[in-house]
């Protein structure tokens, strides 16, 4: 393998489709985006055609290549957004219907019922989850339950289920395969045995035969068709993007803890080959699978986080760019006591709220746009700081945190991160982590690297924000945010 062979990354978000082409030192040499449109058929659901993830998919390495890099790439790592189920026909690769997206919250009810049923203990200890409609199980048998005869089909083997990940790669390969890390994230997994385990699969009523195979993150995927690419490229790596973030951030020790800030936010403290199992409505989640051996990791998910500056802009239209909250956040001394509650589609960790609905609290004729924008992005470290008192409490303590995704390349987020949680926030040069986990572990995968170590060797230090303000001004913006919480849970 030559030493400049080079990396593409299939970095496929809630929002957009993204190819990234990694030189080995881990520096992206061109990227390519394309947004895909957002389906809301009822409030609470959220929908994707995986037609259109395909297509800008498809489209985005496409350009990726044609920017002089196909014949360099050595091999492919996808990442992608998790829990998001497609349920297809296994002869013409044809969608059943649209994707059901982790966000959607239409199998509330039945994961309701569940938990009355004493359900849930069970299903914590295998699978590492909370009873949510959040995860793919509920999803994947509301799919085979409405839709017109789906149940016989799947029964019959003529249907295949599976996360993006999967349906991707089955478009690129032929293969129906998953990785650990995102078959960890469907409640059909038992994160301990490293199998799909069949109590679950016949609690959801899920044929076992719809499923793909599990494999590492690291494993040989398959190669592309040839006629998608000019020639056939070999896919060496999968894993969910949160975890990917955690590769791109080389949190491989246990107490290393990376947070995400893209569509929604999303925490994880290593503890490698430890379960930790939370007594705080935190998750635990295969973090990675090398060699047939998992490590782990604690997580906590809170489903908005730059879904709400995109509310600013979209939604109110308030701002024209996420570039301009910078601005407008250091243009006022606070919020005037204002607080956002994003609670679009619940509350996520540690709250597990499917019924609550965002707000906003603490309105007065004093408070104008910027002082709503900066609420906004206060609401980032609020959501944060309780999923680290969360892990606290459950005897996990970050010393520093590694940050990344969209919203970090503001550096007033990043300030007030280090603020309200009172410790170091560190942001890499490589703030697309998730795309550059993907993408070293198909090095790993290709030959070019020979241990996690090498992988540890790309992180470089773009800048440190340290906590500047007093412990009583944290306590009082911490108390305001607790009372707005209160606020927007049901019951």
């Amino acid at each position: 393998m030559h030493s400049d062979a080079l990396l593409l990354a299939i970095d496929q978000g809630t929002t957009s489709s993204r190819a990234i082409v990694f030189s080995q030192e881990g520096e992206g040499l061109t990227t390519h985006a394309q947004e895909f449109p957002q389906i809301y058929p009822k409030p609470g659901w959220v929908e994707h055609d995986a037609e259109d993830i395909w297509a800008t998919t498809l489209a985005v390495c496409q350009k990726a290549l044609a920017d002089g890099y196909q014949e360099k790439i050595a091999a492919i790592g996808i990442t992608n957004q998790r829990e998001t189920v497609v349920v297809w026909d296994k002869t013409t690769g044809e969608p059943i219907a649209n994707a059901i997206v982790w966000q959607d919250r239409r199998t509330a009810g039945r994961c309701q019922d569940l938990k009355a049923a004493g359900h849930e203990p069970m299903i914590q200890k295998k699978t590492g989850l909370l009873l949510d409609p959040y995860f793919s199980a509920t999803k994947i048998a509301w799919l085979l339950d409405t839709v017109e005869g789906a149940r016989d089909r799947a029964e019959d083997g003529g249907l295949l289920a599976g996360t993006i990940d999967c349906f991707l790669l089955w478009r690129l390969t032929g293969q129906h395969a998953t990785d650990a890390t995102n078959a960890s994230r469907t409640m059909l997994y038992n994160i301990r045995d490293g199998r799909w385990d069949e109590e679950l699969l016949n609690l959801f009523n899920i044929p076992a035969a719809i499923l793909p195979e599990v494999k590492d993150c690291v494993a040989d995927f398959g190669e592309t068709k040839a006629e998608l690419f000019g020639r056939p490229i070999p896919v060496k790596a999968m894993i969910g993007d949160q975890q990917s973030a955690t590769v791109g951030q080389a949190c491989f020790e246990p107490a290393m803890m990376k947070s995400t800030y893209g569509t929604g936010c999303f925490a994880l403290l290593t503890t490698g080959d430890e379960i930790v199992e939370s007594q705080n409505r935190l998750l635990t989640t295969v973090a990675l699978s090398l060699g047939g051996k998992r490590s782990y990791a604690l997580e906590g998910s809170i489903f908005v986080a730059g879904a709400l500056i995109q509310w600013l802009r979209d939604g109110l239209g308030i701002i024209q760019d996420a570039s301009e909250t910078q601005a407008l956040a250091e243009s006022v001394e606070d919020s005037a006591g204002v607080y956002i509650v994003p609670a679009f589609t619940g509350l996520g960790a540690p709250y597990w709220d499917a019924e609550a609905r965002g707000a906003i609290v603490g309105l007065t004729r004093g408070a104008g746009r910027a002082e709503l924008v900066r609420a906004a992005l206060e609401a980032q470290a609020y959501q944060t700081s309780d999923l680290i008192d969360a892990m606290k409490a459950d005897g996990a303590v970050p010393k520093r945190l590694r940050v990344d995704g969209g919203m970090v390349k503001n550096d007033w987020v990043c300030n007030d991160l280090a603020n309200v949680l009172n410790v170091e926030i560190d942001r890499p040069v490589q703030t697309e982590t998730t795309a550059l986990g993907a993408a070293m572990l198909a090095a790993l995968g290709a030959g070019l690297f020979q241990s996690l170590d090498d992988i540890s060797r790309t992180w470089k230090l773009d800048q440190s924000f340290s906590p500047s303000i007093s412990s009583e001004d944290r306590t009082a913006r911490l108390t305001g945010w607790k009372k707005a919480i209160t606020q927007v849970q049901a019951g």
